[in-house]
């Protein structure tokens, strides 16, 4: 066996999903999974830790020691599920939480304490995947499309894999085998602020909310007008643009619109984002698979399917809970760091070159 932990918190900031793999034989065989949630308070922490804060060495420092133990937890829940030992396992893959995503003045921080979490768990821990593409030139964003072409991509077809978490991003896996991508803008993160802000709520569960509402048409225009989207790629964003005062700047001249037409509205800019950066990237992929927390909302993917025409599945359909694919995707970086193999993609972060990604924490 050749078993690997891998450990993802998104942008969504609302917990940690862990998984354990075993990568014998070149296959990827899931054999336990958990989840454990952060608190009210820690959440808000990271929340405010995505911009300049007084005393923030500080309590980003206190953050990740915190971070690290709800990480040792879930790496605690997932051995608990089988008869495996810390010994056993040869890494843990912690991606880490990330505060700040600025590749265009050279950096990109995720935070989390790996020396931490190595001496809680007893196991080596493999961290900070995205530095090492930055420092080769690279948006050191989307990690995932290089984990999706080895588990999801087939000879002579295209097929698109749509990550869809606090931000959004494809992987396009061609029928030539190469593989292109990009984040294509937020994901959740719009719609999940608005529904906290208006009704208490993490999260629009199943999209029921943006369902009651319309479309505001000239706000949707307004939002598509963001520069970002123009962009060529490889390009990446995250919280550092599509934040609260984004979003209000763009809703002043429509503080009298109904919160669910609000609602309506952001998930339609996901909608299209996620639509038209497909349509000019794969126009002829046959099919669409999403994971992320917005496989399980409804009216987003049945939205999805209605604009591009095809049909849209979560990567359930492919035999991977949605749930569990970015937790898959440092569990194998972590497995291609032990091999000294790359994992970065080029065409799709703009690195010079491929790089081995990633910096051991010994047990």
């Amino acid at each position: 066996m050749s078993l690997f932990i891998g450990l993802m918190s998104g942008t969504s900031l609302d917990g940690v999903d862990g998984v354990l793999v075993d990568f014998w034989a070149g296959a990827a065989r899931t054999l336990a999974a958990a989840y454990v949630p952060f608190p009210p308070a820690l959440r808000e922490e990271l929340m405010a830790l995505q911009a300049a804060s007084p005393n923030e060495l500080e309590r980003e420092a206190l953050a990740a020691n915190t971070l690290a133990q709800y990480y040792a937890q879930c790496v605690a829940d997932v051995l608990a599920q089988t008869e495996m030992k810390p010994a056993d396992v040869r890494a843990v893959g912690s991606h880490g939480q990330t505060i700040r995503h600025r590749p265009e003045l050279g950096f990109t921080r995720q935070t989390g304490n790996p020396a931490l979490l190595a001496e809680l768990c007893g196991i080596d821990v493999v961290a900070d995947f995205r530095s090492r593409d930055v420092a080769a030139g690279g948006q050191g964003a989307p990690l995932v499309p290089a984990f999706h072409q080895a588990l999801f991509s087939l000879p002579g077809k295209t097929r698109v894999v749509a990550n869809i978490g606090g931000i959004a991003n494809i992987s396009v896996l061609h029928g030539d085998g190469r593989t292109t991508g990009f984040d294509t803008g937020p994901g959740n993160v719009l719609m999940d602020k608005w529904i906290a802000r208006h009704q208490g709520k993490a999260y629009d569960d199943d999209g029921a909310w943006a369902a009651t509402g319309k479309v505001i048409q000239p706000l949707l225009d307004a939002m598509l007008r963001e520069p970002y989207f123009a962009l060529p790629a490889p390009k990446s964003t995250g919280r550092d643009l599509f934040h609260a005062d984004w979003l209000d700047a763009r809703l002043a001249p429509y503080a009298s619109a109904a919160p669910q037409d609000v609602q309506a509205t952001l998930t339609q800019l996901t909608v299209l984002t996620l639509a038209r950066a497909i349509g000019e990237q794969a126009p002829k992929t046959e099919a669409v698979y999403v994971c992320g927390g917005g496989a399980y909302n409804g009216v987003l993917m049945r939205s999805l399917a209605a604009e591009l025409g095809v049909a849209v599945e979560s990567t359930a359909a492919l035999g991977v809970e949605p749930n569990r694919v970015e937790a898959l995707a440092f569990a194998w970086l972590a497995f291609r760091f032990n091999e000294r193999l790359a994992g970065n993609v080029p065409a799709v972060t703009g690195a010079r070159g491929e790089r081995v990604l990633g910096a051991l924490y010994p047990r």
